[in-house]
């Protein structure tokens, strides 16, 4: 007499047995990214191809097919391509820096000399509470000479001028997104195995050693992580500078290209901001992808 013993379910047959549930719990997240992320990229791509055309100089406006007739009015715009340029060197600078700053914070955090954790891991994460315009209002009064309360220093350093003011505005990004940043380091650290750290210091290995040869290139992905946000945090670059308009003429309606966007779509010229959205988009897409592949092959 011979016996046959069940085969266990397969995987395909249990997602297809409860793919009601799955449909039940993936459904309220498509819909939400269905329409405040896909359907507003496509009405800005269909935007950016339509063109406002008038009978005579006082003609009502209608909108025609343009093609890419904006795309070529974007590529022309010296003010945009200024203001990306000026974003990428304001990136090449922060976000190493806050980066590092991050890192160090959270390598602090993870080490077995310091006490206190909980207070310091608070403190750090604190400031990322406070709204970006909260803290542009802020560090804008501290700033301005005639309102701060360090006017030894403001009136001897014009942290609101020309040449200055665009590394302000890089202190109160990184004053605000540090501790963000670390406490995804933070996390990735908590997640190494505690065996080893203890074979690193059996074989004689300081904190400082363990911290350069095991911690940092085994968090190597939330660092890259964490650059990439970053990336794609100053190509959208609005709320700092459009609070510093009201502190100093030296941020313009032009200064970011989020803020040309935002400048020309309240003129209204929404078929040029939504090209100049669309090719923004792309820049970050492209730069954001650049950054990740070399990452990957450095790690590889």
């Amino acid at each position: 007499m011979s016996t046959s013993v069940a085969k266990p379910p397969t995987r395909k047959r249990a997602v297809t047995k409860n793919r009601g549930a799955v449909l039940f719990f993936v459904a309220p997240f498509a819909v939400l990214f269905s329409l405040f992320y896909i359907v507003p990229i496509l009405v800005a791509i269909y935007q950016s191809l339509l063109t406002v055309e008038r009978e005579g100089t006082f003609g009502k406006p209608t909108e025609v097919f343009g093609g890419f007739m904006q795309y070529a009015r974007v590529f022309q715009d010296d003010a945009f391509w200024a203001s990306i340029l000026r974003v990428l060197g304001f990136g090449v600078v922060q976000v190493p820096i806050m980066l590092g700053v991050a890192l160090l914070l959270a390598l602090l955090l993870d080490s077995p000399l310091v006490k206190g954790k909980r207070f310091f891991r608070l403190a750090f994460f604190a400031p990322y509470a406070v709204p970006g315009v909260i803290a542009a209002v802020m560090w804008g009064f501290l700033y301005s000479p005639n309102l701060s309360p360090f006017t030894a220093i403001t009136s001897e350093i014009n942290f609101l001028g020309a040449d200055l003011v665009l590394w302000s505005i890089a202190n109160v990004v990184t004053w605000v997104f540090v501790g963000y940043n670390m406490i995804i380091i933070y996390s990735a650290l908590l997640a190494i195995p505690s065996e080893i750290y203890e074979a690193a210091r059996l074989d004689g290995a300081s904190q400082a050693r363990i911290a350069w040869s095991i911690k940092i290139p085994l968090i190597a992905p939330a660092i890259t992580l964490t650059s990439i946000f970053s990336i794609i945090g100053t190509l959208q670059l609005l709320a700092e500078p459009q609070v510093f308009k009201s502190f100093t003429s030296a941020v313009t309606s032009t200064y970011t290209p989020n803020l040309l966007i935002y400048s020309t779509a309240s003129v209204p010229n929404v078929n040029l901001a939504a090209a100049f959205s669309v090719v923004l988009a792309l820049l970050t897409f492209a730069l954001s992808f650049t950054v990740l592949k070399l990452t990957q092959r450095k790690a590889d």
